[in-house]
């Protein structure tokens, strides 16, 4: 009799409720690998093969970048006359009454902003003088002006953001488009991930994980100083022909188990060793930012060897070249409370932009200059916005800080199949409410899929008996920003 059988007939009850088919945790395995509602058959050799979207897209690559701790849009984007006329006065109750903020209770004062603001570009977006190199791309800008959300914490409000769902567990956008997509280069991820200033965003990794999609969809972690991938190089004393003949024996044994207990995941695994394989000579050569010229490297503010956004703006420029479908830059240091000289909306706001308002720039015109905007989406933003009065803890301070605030902020969209110079949405005269076309960050991320040639309500996966997709059971496409 067959070693497998023999141990089925010989277990008690209990060991076969827990080890069968029948247990919980197989019953949620297999729902996992189900086939998805693409109507694709997908070789589980190949899971990042090349995949066709439901129709012809705009965007066949995409970068987020994301400011991690919420930028203060009214200091940015948004220009508020009214607010400023009234700066220090006491905030009308109406505004306030019944509503949680993180860190302000009581009656705050009114907070104009102490930037000097100017439209820019043919269709005259305002922007204010913290940001003057994205002055210079203004044309190439649509601007969001009512994004709206319900999480006034940053954790989950990333979450949300990126994966359609406040708590741990769901995939994440990008984990999605490339589950959708798959990657056009065999030796490099379909998702990469990128991170400055030192600190992971709140959310944690969950905001680039698979949640229930198989991990190869997962963002991969690069770094832009050092080995570019953790643990991806080979230990000392074993060269790459020693490491081959590993993979090899363990890919052996791992299709006898596949064999044996029918678990994708074991093939999803093995082809992530066969990547990681291959990633050893790819990834450093394209994570190696000294082989651009120097003239290149001088407009993003870019330097080899080191760790910074700017470096980060310049190789997610570099990935989508070799075929990398979707890079997300993470960059922290957002969070203006106003309770240090760094989160200060002045001295503190000017010091923060220039690290990213040049990259950022110098991105879009790199990408325009080499003919790759026009398939590009760039999307730009922070998790929520913050208020139109004083941070409660900091409101006796010289230094001026805004709370966070979820009903309304700004974020712009460039490139691929959206309208560039324009502001779409509009919020009252001191910033507190959206009075002209609301949209939610499910309405974004329907918009982004919508660009990539994705039906955001076709794109799920059967899990746990249910169709589960990034918009959850909300989201409708942004129309008038598209081209």
């Amino acid at each position: 009799m067959h070693p497998g059988l023999e141990h089925l007939r010989n277990a008690t009850r209990r060991h076969f409720l827990k080890g069968c088919g029948l247990g919980l945790g197989s019953i949620a395995l297999a729902s996992l690998f189900e086939r998805d509602a693409i109507g694709e058959d997908r070789d589980p050799a190949k899971p990042l093969a090349p995949r066709s979207p439901h129709f012809a897209p705009k965007a066949k690559r995409l970068i987020y970048l994301h400011m991690s701790g919420a930028p203060p849009h009214l200091d940015l984007f948004d220009y508020k006359p009214e607010l400023v006329k009234h700066d220090g006065q006491l905030c009308p109750e109406e505004f306030t009454k019944g509503k949680r903020f993180a860190f302000t209770s009581g009656v705050p004062r009114l907070l104009g902003t102490p930037r000097t603001f100017q439209r820019h570009g043919q269709g005259g977006v305002w922007m204010s003088d913290a940001i003057p190199r994205l002055h210079e791309v203004a044309d190439e800008m649509c601007v969001l002006k009512s994004v709206h959300t319900e999480q006034f914490n940053h954790a989950p409000a990333e979450l949300l953001l990126f994966t359609g769902s406040p708590r741990q567990g769901r995939p994440s956008l990008g984990s999605w488009v490339t589950y959708g997509l798959g990657s056009e280069n065999e030796d490099l991820p379909g998702f990469v991930v990128l991170i400055s200033s030192g600190v992971q965003p709140s959310g944690g990794q969950g905001v680039w994980g698979s949640g229930f999609l198989p991990s190869v969809y997962q963002g991969v972690q690069c770094r832009s100083k050092g080995d570019p991938v953790l643990y991806v190089s080979d230990p000392e004393g074993m060269d790459r022909a020693v490491r081959r003949r590993g993979l090899d024996a363990l890919r052996e044994l791992n299709e006898i188990q596949e064999a044996e207990l029918g678990n994708p995941e074991t093939r999803t695994r093995i082809a992530q060793y066969e990547l990681a394989f291959r990633m050893q000579t790819s990834v450093p050569e394209i994570m190696d930012i000294g082989r651009e010229p120097e003239g290149v490297r001088e407009e993003y503010g870019a330097k080899a060897g080191e760790a910074s956004f700017a470096n980060n703006c310049l190789l997610a420029r570099r990935l989508l070249e070799q075929g990398v479908r979707f890079v997300q830059l993470f960059d922290w240091g957002w969070d203006f409370h106003g309770t240090s000289p760094k989160e200060d909306i002045r001295d503190g706001l000017t010091q923060k932009c220039a690290t990213m308002d040049r990259p950022v720039a110098a991105l879009i015109k790199d990408l325009k200059r080499r003919g790759m905007l026009e398939e590009t989406l760039i999307v730009w933003g922070g998790e929520f916005g913050r208020t139109p009065f004083r941070e409660g803890r900091t409101a006796a301070s010289q230094v001026l800080g805004r709370d966070h605030y979820p009903d309304c902020y700004s974020l712009f969209l460039a490139g691929a199949g959206v309208k560039g110079g324009m502001e779409h949405g509009e919020t009252d005269e001191l910033g507190f409410s959206i009075i002209k076309d609301p949209v939610h960050v499910h309405d974004l991320q329907a918009t982004v899929l919508h660009l990539l040639g994705f039906n955001h309500e076709r794109l799920t996966f059967r899990f746990q008996g249910r169709d589960y997709r990034l918009t959850d059971v909300f989201g409708k496409v942004i129309k008038p920003i598209l081209a």
